[in-house]
């Protein structure tokens, strides 16, 4: 599991760096001066100094962290920032903890009833679990990509682009919204918890049929608004044609029998449902003419 620690601050190394290189100078300056050799074991000295500090002193960043192994072994993660000193022998691997986005490839796959479509996601992640993201995984990064494809990908295979293809879909991925988002994001959750990794969003940035048979679907998208319409207009029609008749008979403007209806209710219809404005004709004779 993930262990953090804040190691000793590294100024205090620092001032001994500055300390051992002026020693070293001092102590070349002698030898060429007064040909002192005595001080070259001031030199040994003060270069060793100067590799370990050089190597222990670590700098880590803001919205950084530095994950530290000692032959083989996990010691310990450093979270906070600033200038560090450690074993010299430690490993140290980088790892940023910022939030990053991943803008996913529009892939083109089959829905659930076997359509063609593009989908494409972007994604908002960032390290949570340093030690998972370090050694659990053999690339996170290449873990987050592969994964999200996968998430993405089953996502589009578990339910329909829209209801015209499955009329009992309680959710489909074009009216989903949300819902469909927060399905996608606890899937991507799930498969990157193993590499230690925090998903803050997920959400569908692309979503249409592929080329192949998208002009095909969005007939039929015209085809059901029309019949939708159509549908709406006769049932307003024959509530007007209703009303009129009801309203003739109510005001005793004029007695029709069943043929006479039957005519008036067709022009009404025709009238009412055409798609272009009628042209009327004035009837100079009588009713029965």
């Amino acid at each position: 599991m993930e262990k953090i620690i804040k190691p000793t601050s590294g100024y205090l190394a620092l001032v001994f760096l500055f300390i051992s290189l002026f020693a070293i100078g001092f102590s070349f300056y002698q030898i060429a001066a007064n040909e002192s050799y005595g001080y070259g074991i001031l030199i040994l000295i003060s270069f060793i100094v100067f590799i370990v500090i050089v190597k222990g002193l670590i700098i880590v960043n803001p919205n950084h962290s530095s994950v530290l192994n000692l032959f083989g072994n996990y010691v310990g993660t450093i979270k906070a920032n600033g200038l560090f000193f450690i074993n010299p022998f430690y490993t140290a691997q980088k790892i940023s903890l910022r939030s990053e986005n991943l803008q996913g490839q529009t892939l083109k796959v089959n829905d659930k009833m076997g359509n063609p479509i593009e989908i494409g996601a972007v994604i908002v992640w960032k390290v949570g679990d340093t030690f998972k993201a370090a050694y659990d995984v053999q690339s996170y990064t290449d873990y987050v990509r592969v994964q999200s494809e996968a998430a993405v990908r089953h996502l589009a295979v578990s339910f329909a682009y829209d209801n015209l293809e499955d009329e009992n879909a309680q959710l489909t991925l074009r009216d989903g919204g949300e819902e469909v988002n927060r399905i996608l994001e606890n899937e991507l959750s799930e498969r990157l918890a193993k590499a230690g990794i925090v998903v803050e969003e997920a959400r569908i940035s692309h979503l249409a049929y592929a080329p192949e048979i998208a002009g095909a679907m969005l007939q039929r998208q015209q085809a059901s608004a029309i019949v939708a319409a159509r549908a709406k207009i006769v049932e307003g029609a024959v509530g007007m044609v209703d009303m009129a008749l009801k309203k003739l008979s109510q005001e005793g403007i004029v007695e029709l029998d069943d043929e006479k209806k039957a005519a008036m209710v067709s022009n009404l219809m025709v009238v009412l449902c055409g798609e272009k404005a009628a042209q009327p004709i004035v009837n100079t004779g009588t009713l029965y003419n």
